[in-house]
């Protein structure tokens, strides 16, 4: 770690801390999604078209359906977890990383791009695992599916660099429950996670398209199936991208406010 670049030596922070922690990860980086996955996927499944292939899901099974939706949410849980108690937490007296980061010769912006790398690479982790659990609950048709694991740090960055802007000038903590119940929540039920957004009524099903995760979804789901479109998995992209430089850009300036005092 001491050979990587100013902007990345704060992973060298966050990779020995996770080494110490990552079994208290389990739960949400795997085990919940993998829950999920068994009962919803596999055991609901079986009854939503007697586990047939359903136009209305296009072409698919219920848990090929839901399989790449939950990558996505996966990495959208992660992100929103890291972005919000652990960025409040380290630069707070209680953990002080940032601020014995900076006591060293790393500047604001690095730290910050630091913390968004290390959120990125927890998002990797974990869908690669789920990719691996998926795939031997038969979810993955194409190779493409790899390509979804870039999904993953994507999703990630778009939730956790406008949240981390939020977080990091927090006096508390406590508005970060209202996130889990009021933002977290409704995202993983109502962006096509479980059903097409299209059974949805029409004011609604706007909405949903405006939701970062829809496009999440949307993404993952053409990968795994093999059906990538160009035009749409552009837009797809595009969108989450856009919303993540939006993001990173406020987290900057956030950084900058909140440290410089």
């Amino acid at each position: 770690m001491q050979a990587l670049p100013a902007p990345l030596r704060p992973l060298s922070y966050f990779w020995v801390s996770f080494r110490r922690t990552w079994m208290s990860t389990l739960s949400t980086t795997f085990l919940t999604p993998l829950l999920y996955l068994a009962s919803l996927g596999a055991g609901l499944g079986a009854l939503v078209g007697h586990g047939q292939r359903l136009a209305s899901l296009g072409g698919q099974d219920y848990v090929s359906f839901v399989a790449p939706a939950l990558l996505a949410a996966t990495a959208m849980q992660v992100a929103i977890a890291q972005a919000t108690y652990d960025v409040w937490g380290a630069c707070n007296p209680w953990s002080g990383a940032y601020r014995s980061m900076q006591a060293s010769p790393i500047s604001v912006g690095q730290i910050m791009t630091g913390h968004m790398t290390w959120i990125a690479a927890r998002a990797l982790l974990a869908c690669t695992l789920f990719l691996v659990v998926s795939a031997a609950f038969g979810t993955v048709h194409s190779p493409e599916a790899l390509a979804g694991l870039a999904v993953g740090p994507l999703t990630a960055l778009t939730f956790a660099a406008p949240l981390a802007a939020y977080s990091v000038r927090a006096r508390h903590d406590q508005p970060f429950t209202v996130v889990f119940r009021l933002f977290m929540l409704p995202l993983f039920l109502f962006s096509g996670t479980f059903f097409p957004v299209s059974q949805l009524p029409v004011g609604l099903r706007y909405v949903a398209y405006a939701l970062p995760l829809w496009h999440s979804v949307e993404l993952s789901r053409s990968l795994y199936a093999g059906k990538f479109g160009l035009l749409a998995g552009l837009g797809h992209l595009a969108y989450l991208a856009g919303v993540a430089g939006i993001g990173l850009v406020l987290a900057r300036r956030s950084y900058r406010v909140r440290l410089s005092r």
